[in-house]
């Protein structure tokens, strides 16, 4: 730890230098060219620069100073999510453009913090802390270039929150609610009440970060240092089996996948992984952190079934539970070492381990269950529920939300240009097993345009002729296999064939 620094100069110097690189910021062409962006900027450096004016008089009569503290905590998050960006950004463009907005959100949030914290006091400390903040935030939830000021707001709140709602725990004052968590709940509940959620990349997030390759496998390596360091993972690992438990549960019951594409979905698992961990928030027993990640994958599942009953996104159910969670931790503390549950406790076996040999025992079981997970398909870029076939059978045989969710598939690929999907649309509206039956004609009539002529008899069909089914072209496969994922590279026929075989179109496995 540096010595603090004193002296007759100022320290005031350094939150002007963060200044003024927001400042800089503004010439980003991007950031001019969008008239409200720009305003967000040239507002939220003014209002900085009025604070540190007002800090300055205030401050004459006290002397100041600041000490450097690079935590642990602070940069191997950063590391991990920095990661996750420059890996994200190589498939979607958008991660790209927002880099320079992800920056200034880091410098105002130096500056923010620096000036709030020496509002209050005389000492301020500098590090990392500020980068896990606004990563954690973007990596979930961004607004867009015409409402950018509500980002800096949104970090402000979780600034205040930080240095303002705090308790005592362990001997020590420290913050309740997770810096990053609070403000995304708080924006979280406005937006839906508002019904505002087309402001925001929220939903564009929480999809796109599918399109990396073995996505999930990047992340679990990315975040397993951090797990191993500051022993979380017991909250990652009961918080992604209950989670996982409770989908199988659900495809036993109903032949059908709970989150659609996957038993976990990817947001959901970047959040168990990056986001509720956070040591400082969380539970200290064992058992307690067991009990808190059990309670993250259970509230997700329910805020899943919520959210959708009310017609509000999904993508909401890793956000709203977390500040909730943060105030129970010392209840859940208290729970977890009471002697009636000290046999549940994993902490009394090994006791005498050093910390660390428990924590490489904890993350060594998450290696195995994750491991067995994505080798058996349950977890990961070769689901099931990616491939199209599935819901197409689920919907033929009358499972639950069967042709709700093909609809949704195929409205999808039928908008991008798949003729099979448009057709097969018009098939089952015709039939009367979708939610909206009314535009059959439509369906048909734009698959025709995509050159399916099966869709173009469809449309003059004799009146009470059943329309047929058609079996997707070579264009329409390079849509349909995607898995979720961006454009097929352009491949032989054989082998669209034989991936849309392993997919479980049966009609491509046979020899031609």
């Amino acid at each position: 730890m540096a010595a603090p620094r004193r002296g007759k100069k100022s320290p005031l110097w350094l939150p002007l230098l963060f200044i003024a690189g927001l400042a800089a910021f503004s010439a980003v062409p991007h950031i001019q060219d969008n008239a409200s962006l720009l305003n967000s900027f040239v507002g939220a450096t003014a209002i900085l620069l009025l604070w540190l004016g007002v800090l300055f008089v205030a401050s004459s009569r006290r002397p100041l100073s600041f000490d450097v503290q690079l935590r642990p905590q602070h940069y191997v998050q950063a590391v991990a999510h920095t990661s996750i960006f420059v890996y994200w950004s190589f498939y979607w463009p958008p991660i790209v453009e927002a880099a320079p907005l992800i920056a200034a959100q880091i410098v105002f949030a130096y500056a923010f913090d620096m000036l709030l914290c020496w509002s209050r006091r005389d000492s301020f400390t500098l590090g990392f802390g500020p980068f896990p903040i606004i990563y954690s935030t973007n990596l979930f939830l961004r607004f867009h270039d015409d409402w950018f000021a509500l980002q800096f707001v949104m970090i402000a709140v979780g600034m205040l929150v930080k240095e303002l709602v705090r308790w005592e725990r362990g001997g020590r004052r420290v913050h309740i609610f997770n810096p990053s968590s609070f403000p995304l709940a708080l924006a979280s509940l406005l937006l839906i009440v508002s019904g505002s959620t087309d402001i925001t990349w929220g939903e564009g997030i929480a999809t796109q970060l599918f399109l990396p390759p073995q996505i999930f496998l990047f992340i679990f390596l990315v975040s397993l240092p951090g797990q191993l360091k500051f022993g979380v993972t017991t909250m990652t690992l009961s918080a992604v089996l209950t989670t996982y438990l409770f989908s199988l549960a659900y495809f036993r019951w109903t032949g059908t996948y709970y989150f659609i594409d996957d038993n976990i979905p990817i947001a959901v698992f970047l959040g168990m992984n990056l986001l509720f961990t956070d040591p400082s928030t969380s539970p200290q027993s064992e058992l307690g952190r067991i009990i808190f990640g059990v309670t993250y994958g259970a509230t997700v599942v329910w805020l899943y079934w919520f959210l959708g009953t009310l017609g509000v996104p999904t993508f909401y159910d890793k956000l709203l539970q977390v500040p909730l969670m943060n105030l129970a931790v010392r209840r859940i503390d208290a729970i977890a070492r009471s002697p009636r549950l000290a046999w549940l406790d994993p902490a009394r076996l090994g006791a005498e381990w050093p910390k660390m040999r428990r924590n490489f025992a904890y993350t060594s079981i998450w290696v195995v269950v994750f491991g067995t997970l994505t080798f058996t398909k349950e977890l990961g870029d070769l689901h099931p529920g990616h491939h199209v076939p599935f819901w197409v059978k689920a919907c033929d045989e009358g499972r639950r939300n069967g042709c709700r969710t093909l609809e949704e598939i195929e409205l999808h690929y039928c908008g991008i240009g798949s003729g099979w999907a448009c057709n097969d649309l018009g098939v089952l509206m015709t039939e009367g097993r979708l939610k909206d039956n009314t535009h059959a004609d439509q369906a048909f009539a734009r698959a025709c345009g995509f050159g399916n002529q099966v869709a173009c008899a469809n449309r003059a069909r004799a009146a009470g002729q059943a329309p047929k089914r058609s079996e997707p072209s070579a264009a329409d496969l390079t849509l349909l296999l995607r898995e979720g994922k961006g454009a097929l590279p352009n491949l032989p026929e054989a082998q669209l064939h034989a991936r849309a075989c392993a997919q479980g179109w049966a009609q491509f496995c046979a020899p031609k």
